[in-house]
């Protein structure tokens, strides 16, 4: 009598989750948005925040941060001297691509450990230089928050006591909301009130598919 032989059967890999890049520019409510999307049951990545920490925590990163801004880039206890870094970046472009260059590749690193750990379908990486940095190219969908700017530059005035004039010098050192919302495959418009930016965020990551 012949034998019969089962054949292992191969697990079926579990299907990777689809990474959304969600940006915005000062004042858009960009964070306002994740903390809505983690309401919805979803992760978020907060690229900027991690990249607050990873300067702290790594001193390789540590040491090239200094190689190229100076000792100056921690303080006297070892931390991260934000203030002195943004002034010495500020109107200079090449510095600036030269320290994400430094940092971005240890986000990116770290990004995808706590990919591993995601068991949703959809998980959101926030970055506001996700255009710049071509960020997007990574991603699933990109997913822009955005307002008219007198909006943003009330917001921010507001929310951090600047000036006018303050908030207007950042903003021209981003990239032009016009052109961002060219290259957006959604678009949230953070123009009215809490209520109505909750209700565009829900009927958005419920339709990706």
């Amino acid at each position: 009598m012949e034998e019969l032989h089962s054949e292992t059967q191969k697990a079926e890999p579990e299907p990777s989750p689809k990474i959304i890049g969600l940006t915005g520019g000062i004042g858009s409510g960009k964070t306002t948005v994740a903390h809505f999307i983690e309401e919805f049951g979803f992760p978020v990545y907060y690229s900027d925040d991690r990249a607050k920490t990873i300067v702290n925590d790594s001193e390789d990163l540590k040491i090239k941060i200094k190689e190229l801004l100076g000792e100056e880039a921690y303080d006297s206890n070892g931390f991260y001297n934000r203030k002195y870094v943004a002034e010495k970046v500020f109107n200079n472009k090449d510095l600036l691509h030269e320290l994400n260059e430094i940092i971005h590749p240890a986000v990116k690193i770290d990004f995808e450990e706590w990919l591993k750990k995601q068991t949703k379908y959809l998980v959101f990486k926030e970055t506001a230089l996700l255009f710049e940095l071509k960020l997007n190219r990574q991603c699933y969908k990109s997913l822009l928050v955005t307002a008219e700017d007198n909006i943003r530059t009330k917001r921010v005035m507001d929310r951090d006591g600047k000036t006018y004039r303050e908030v207007e010098s950042v903003m021209e050192k981003q990239m032009p909301e016009k052109d961002k919302i060219k290259l957006a495959d959604c678009i949230i418009y953070n123009n009215t009130n809490l209520e109505d930016l909750k209700e565009q965020t829900e009927r958005i990551i419920f339709s990706i598919e």
